[in-house]
């Protein structure tokens, strides 16, 4: 009954000292949390404890949430701010490409009969790793807008740019992400893109 209230009314019940809502909103928003940090990390075990300190840090600032906007473009924020200082913390080289098992680990692993699912797979697996080739703000903005379905004004607001910045962030990330594409499948990714 829980999960169907609104992330604004999970927040007052949070708030209030209802901790079980508190962890609807983080099962709400974990997969997608897990993703972008992925995206920056490119390894599991960073993401899983960038997601980790970006629930704990969300917690702890729940009460300063306006909603002015969406909690998850308040929380895709903390986690945008949160990887970038991990990041600089690890000087991890954000532009080497990694271990792709990590990605065929975040694919669906069920198993199916019909072509179409397997082609889905396929597809997105190599979306998936050519995302991963992207310089990390690249791959969030791609991330965010097709994935987490957000707006460019949501966009902007998470990543502290103006709205026709991420316009033009997202075109230029949309063709390198075509050029890596293109580079890993050759012929193929004209069929996907």
């Amino acid at each position: 009954m829980q999960s169907k209230l609104t992330d604004i009314e999970l927040i007052e019940q949070s708030l209030a000292g209802n901790q079980g809502a508190y962890a609807i909103l983080i099962k709400r928003h974990q997969r997608f949390v897990f993703t972008l940090a992925l995206r920056f990390a490119k390894n599991r075990e960073d993401a899983e404890e960038i997601a980790q300190d970006c629930f704990v840090k969300a917690y702890r600032a729940l009460a300063g949430f306006s909603g002015q906007s969406k909690f998850s473009t308040w929380l895709y924020t903390i986690v945008y701010t949160t990887a970038m200082t991990f990041l600089r913390k690890k000087r991890v080289d954000t532009t080497s490409i990694d271990d792709e098992n990590t990605y065929i680990q975040l694919e669906n692993q069920s198993s199916g009969l019909e072509n179409n699912l397997a082609e889905q797979k396929s597809r997105s697996y190599y979306v998936n790793r050519a995302i991963a080739q992207l310089l990390p703000d690249d791959a969030m903005i791609i991330t965010m807008f097709y994935k987490g379905e957000q707006s460019l004004e949501e966009i902007a607001e998470a990543m502290s740019m103006e709205a026709n910045t991420v316009k033009v962030k997202l075109f230029r990330a949309r063709q390198r992400l075509k050029e890596k594409l293109e580079h890993t499948l050759k012929h193929e990714a004209k069929e996907l893109i």
